[in-house]
């Protein structure tokens, strides 16, 4: 969504989208990718994809889509705008899936199939001092991640300057069109 946002700002030539947002959505993309790479796969519990559609799926969202977030953040937005500040903010979003996550495990019959999401969130397995404990071992990961992306914004160079076109990315077509 955030994309596509982007795209229709850039052609209309108005204003990038806000830092606070594009920052939120690297580190989510950033979170999935590395969850998925260096913890999921690691679970022998988490089944593999069996066809080839599921298989593509599971590429396209936790391996492609991180890795075009985050050219799209290094390539066409402009650097030194993410704060410290907007981490609370950009950290909302994984919490309140944890609490999704807890709230409708709790709600569903024990045995239930895929009642919590994930295995480090099962409370069948962990009880909820376990399950929380990982939980905040990853909410502060995320927060160093947030930390070091923002710190990276700070030092990387202004390529999107060199990139952009005026003040939009993509240049809205021509007035007469084709004929």
């Amino acid at each position: 969504m955030a994309f596509g946002w982007s795209a229709v700002r850039s052609w209309r030539g108005t204003p990038p989208l806000p830092p606070y947002l594009t920052g939120g959505v690297l580190l989510l993309a950033a979170i999935t990718g590395l969850m998925h790479h260096l913890v999921l796969v690691n679970y022998t519990e988490t089944p593999a994809p069996s066809t080839a559609w599921p298989l593509a799926a599971t590429v396209l969202l936790h391996t492609v889509t991180p890795l075009a977030v985050a050219a799209d953040w290094l390539l066409l937005t402009a650097p030194r705008t993410l704060r410290l500040a907007h981490i609370p903010l950009w950290l909302t979003a994984p919490a309140a899936y944890l609490a999704l996550a807890l709230t409708r495990g709790a709600l569903l019959a024990p045995g239930s199939p895929a009642r919590y999401p994930y295995p480090f969130l099962n409370v069948d397995t962990h009880g909820y001092a376990g399950t929380l404990t990982q939980a905040l071992a990853l909410g502060l990961l995320f927060t160093a991640l947030a930390t070091l992306i923002t710190a990276a914004d700070h030092l990387r160079p202004n390529v999107a300057g060199r990139i952009q076109h005026r003040r939009n990315r993509i240049s809205p077509p021509a007035a007469g069109g084709l004929k």
